[in-house]
């Protein structure tokens, strides 16, 4: 759980630093748009679709980009056809890593994530490889100095969560996809905010890097967290604490 954690909160920063709302919002906006293609417009019927919205709006999406997104979904407004794909490989080190994707263009998505993959030394595998690694959890990532653990842990299980976590300065809670739209409902209404909060692959055990090994594959995952196809990235990687440090320091 740490190094999932420590990749999420990383990238999460990232993205604020950067500012790159934009393209998170395109990526966003796809999985609404092939959400309502395969389920409906009707998010109280569609759950993939209202698990969809929960990320949107998490990422301050305006209701007028939602409503298009679901239309062009739909296809009350003319939309772009997207293909759903997982592609899986090992960065360096080992690191098992699983990019969920989007296109248009397979051919042109694989041939440029390969190439990311093999700039790092690391290598896109075939179907199968590495996602019995992981396991599909909800998860939400709440800084803990709103609300004590027990508390959380209460409203979290009762919610239907699978489990709390400290990690940090921050709460991990996770459950089942299919708790997931009640659990951040009683997130939302116990007034908590959260740092971070969508469906992802959660690995089952994970590789400690040093602060070397963890520079480049840090640069792997943010490059391609950065490719516009790639939906989501999840790897099997801990960086511990010691090695983070040195790698915020400038030390790696």
């Amino acid at each position: 759980m740490a190094g999932h954690s420590h990749w999420a909160n990383i990238a999460h920063k990232k993205s604020m630093i950067d500012n790159k709302r934009g393209k998170l919002w395109s990526k966003l906006a796809k999985g609404i748009m092939v959400a309502a293609k395969s389920g409906g417009g009707d998010p109280n019927a569609n759950l993939r679709l209202r698990y969809a919205i929960i990320d949107a709006k998490a990422g301050n999406m305006p209701k007028d980009t939602i409503d298009r997104a679901i239309k062009k979904g739909t296809g009350e407004l003319e939309g772009v056809n997207f293909e759903e794909i997982l592609y899986e490989g090992y960065g360096p080190n080992g690191v098992a890593i699983l990019c969920d994707i989007l296109t248009d263009n397979r051919n042109r998505t694989a041939g440029e994530v390969r190439k990311l993959f093999e700039i790092s030394g690391g290598k896109l595998g075939a179907t199968g490889c590495v996602a019995w690694m992981f396991d599909r959890k909800g998860l939400l990532s709440i800084p803990a100095d709103q609300i004590e653990e027990e508390a959380l842990m209460d409203l979290a299980l009762e919610a239907g969560a699978d489990d709390v976590r400290r990690d940090g300065p921050n709460f991990e809670v996770t459950c089942d996809p299919n708790a997931y739209s009640a659990v951040c409902d009683a997130i939302d209404a116990a007034g908590l905010k959260t740092d971070v909060r969508q469906i992802t692959r959660i690995p089952k055990d994970t590789i400690d890097l040093d602060p070397e090994a963890a520079t480049v594959v840090l640069k792997l995952m943010d490059s391609l967290d950065d490719h516009d196809d790639v939906q989501s990235v999840a790897a099997n990687f801990n960086i511990p604490d010691e090695a983070l440090a040195a790698i915020e320091s400038g030390r790696a």
